[in-house]
């Protein structure tokens, strides 16, 4: 038997980031862009909030970019403030780079499995689940694993030290790639 689950952003990040006014280190963004034109040079900032004061921070997106090398759709979707183009930009580790920021996924993702448990298996079949994901989200996979089959972190454990759970990729660490494991009963 086999299944299919998809980890799905719910809402975008939190950005770690120093705030300069209070001792807060977490930023939200909305998806709000400042687009701003000097002559045929374009600068692109997206812009987040403090979730402490509210003070605003700016990640560059466009940095003394000459018009015409930007694409009109991305620039009309930074005009529109679109908030998918948003999230697709703090999926781009050039730009989490070039702002020295990080990302905080907690509580921005579900898990889609279907229903949770394990399906009724007889007894030495096996079932295989591969874990596909929307976004590059870093979870446990032992902690995915554990909500997939509503099992507690340390069964999931338990099952991996006796060899009932196996994978090719190691499921210590934490994953943001797909992968698949087998379940064996």
């Amino acid at each position: 038997m086999s299944q299919i689950w998809v980890v799905v952003p719910t809402c975008p990040p939190t950005v770690l980031r120093r705030c300069h006014r209070c001792p807060s280190g977490r930023f939200r963004t909305h998806g709000k862009f400042r687009v701003n034109a000097n002559h045929k040079l374009l600068d692109a900032w997206l812009l987040a909030l403090c979730t402490g004061c509210g003070d605003t921070t700016k990640l560059t997106v466009l940095e003394r970019t000459h018009v015409r090398s930007v694409r009109p759709e991305f620039l009309d979707l930074m005009h529109d403030n679109d908030p998918g183009l948003a999230a697709e930009l703090l999926q781009d580790p050039i730009l989490l780079r070039r702002n020295h920021v990080a990302l905080d996924w907690d509580n921005a993702w579900r898990l889609d499995s279907g229903e949770p448990g394990l399906p009724d298996l007889p007894d030495g079949e096996a079932i295989e689940v591969r874990v596909r994901f929307a976004a590059r989200i870093p979870v446990r996979p032992v902690r995915l694993i554990a909500e997939g089959f509503d099992y507690s972190r340390a069964e999931v454990e338990r099952l991996l030290t006796a060899g009932n759970l196996v994978s090719t990729v190691r499921l210590s660490g934490k994953l943001s790639g797909d992968f698949t494991f087998t379940l064996k009963r």
